[in-house]
């Protein structure tokens, strides 16, 4: 599918599986930071939404408006963290090199690329503009 010029009818009937929508104030601020730091790729941005394309994954952003009717508005807090309790986790991803960008871009960096023996992976933990914990990891 070319994400593209994929109307939203055509868009929607090919998602499958789970889905992952995050809410975010700005969207293209969201997509600067997904792109600069994560290497992710952004179809369709806008004021209001984006695809978002990680590996074979598939996910949107919306903005708080496009959500104006949802229940789901009225229980977001007013000040981020939106996303606590909630790990992206980034299998793909190398956490240093995800962590050198994080600091150029000027994110919040929860923890540092730290190796995880137990779990058998490297990982840092980076907070997005709203909040939302992203965690690039690799395989040791």
């Amino acid at each position: 599918m070319d994400y593209e010029t994929a109307d939203a009818p055509s868009f929607g009937t090919s998602l499958t599986g789970m889905g992952l929508n995050i809410l975010v104030r700005d969207v293209r601020q969201h997509v600067e930071f997904l792109t600069c730091v994560f290497d992710m790729n952004a179809h369709q941005v806008s004021d209001n939404f984006a695809i978002i394309t990680y590996h074979e994954q598939v996910f949107q952003l919306h903005s708080d408006g496009t959500y104006a009717s949802h229940p789901l508005l009225a229980l977001l807090p007013e000040n981020p963290p939106r996303g606590a309790g909630i790990e992206i986790r980034l299998y793909q991803s190398d956490p240093d090199l995800c962590h050198s960008a994080a600091l150029k871009w000027g994110a919040d960096v929860l923890h540092p690329p730290l190796d995880k023996p137990p779990h058998g992976l490297r990982e840092c933990s980076i907070l997005s503009p709203d909040g939302y914990i992203f965690v690039p990891s690799r395989h040791l």
